[in-house]
């Protein structure tokens, strides 16, 4: 789930709140908003309307999210079996890195720090990434005893600093939370968890979301025309919108059962340069009309014969 906005000239930004099916590389579900609505506005219900669209072959449903997930009344109602079908939803999603939640990180011994394993997770230049669980409960949920227990992790990672010039010194300012370890800055990342996994595997499985729904977010934009609104009235951008998706997903199933394995890490602009803007030499001899193609005219047929097989 991941919420992203679109910005207008001289307008407010319109929101879309995106549930992504990460197995199937398929849209499952998506509100257009206006841009003044809050980013976990009704979140439940978008998650809700989500899992009514799963086919019957779906036996459980797990929910990765950025910070605008995190959303207590959306959680528990995850972490409750709130959902009659799916029961309790595992999820992970980003915390807010409050003051209390810094003062937290710094009670971490330093012994408790594990390095990631994964080479991934190493930068350009070497620097080693670690993780550790936090003691941390927010004030939200801490007002009794028989409150709810969630995980909390935390990853940090040195920044690196260029020396100042004696009596130049002045605090930065970064785009993402920091804190003071050891001598040392670190840029830091909370997480909130209801699973059980390592806490290693379970960062690296909520890793994998920006990667994936980042690339399908441009898809939408730019290959779809998502990011091109025709109107400043929000229900016929609205409708657009869900025009723009439908496309995308039938574009994605195309990929899965009619192109083959080879073509679905394929972008929109390839397929088009090499599949359907396909050119043919078109001229008239001895009065008939002839219509030479390219040798892919068999595999467009092969293509065809496989759509009309699927079984609706």
């Amino acid at each position: 789930m991941e919420l992203k906005n679109l910005c207008r000239y001289k307008k407010e930004p319109d929101f879309r709140f995106n549930v992504f099916w990460a197995e199937h590389k398929l849209l499952l579900y998506s509100e257009f908003r206006d841009g003044n609505v809050p980013a976990g506005f009704k979140q439940t219900q978008v998650l809700k309307e989500a899992t009514r669209q799963l086919p019957g072959s779906v036996k459980k449903v797990r929910v990765r999210s950025d910070t605008a997930g995190y959303e207590h009344e959306f959680l528990a109602y995850c972490d409750d079996g709130g959902d009659s079908r799916f029961g309790r939803i595992e999820f992970a999603v980003g915390c807010p890195v409050t003051m209390a939640f810094k003062n937290a990180v710094n009670e971490i011994p330093e012994d408790s720090w594990e390095i990631f394993t994964d080479s991934e997770q190493r930068n350009k230049i070497g620097q080693r990434k670690e993780w550790a669980e936090v003691c941390f409960v927010p004030n939200k949920i801490a007002k009794k005893k028989t409150g709810r227990e969630y995980r909390y992790l935390v990853t940090r990672e040195v920044i690196l600093e260029q020396e100042e010039i004696p009596g130049m010194e002045e605090e930065k300012e970064y785009p993402f939370p920091t804190a003071t370890m050891n001598g040392k800055k670190y840029k830091i990342f909370g997480i909130m968890t209801n699973m059980d996994w390592h806490g290693e595997k379970l960062i690296q499985w909520l890793y994998k979301r920006c990667g994936e729904s980042e690339e399908v977010h441009r898809a939408m934009k730019e290959d779809f025309a998502g990011g091109r609104l025709p109107s400043s009235n929000l229900g016929v951008n609205a409708a657009w919108w869900w025009i723009m998706i439908l496309a995308l997903n039938l574009h994605a199933a195309m990929k899965l059962l009619a192109l083959g394995e080879d073509w679905v890490t394929r972008k929109m602009k390839i397929i088009r340069f090499k599949r359907i803007h396909i050119p043919a030499h078109i001229y008239e001899k001895a009065r008939v009309l002839i219509i030479r193609c390219t040798r892919a005219v068999g595999w467009i047929s092969e293509i065809r014969k496989k759509i009309s097989m699927l079984i609706v």
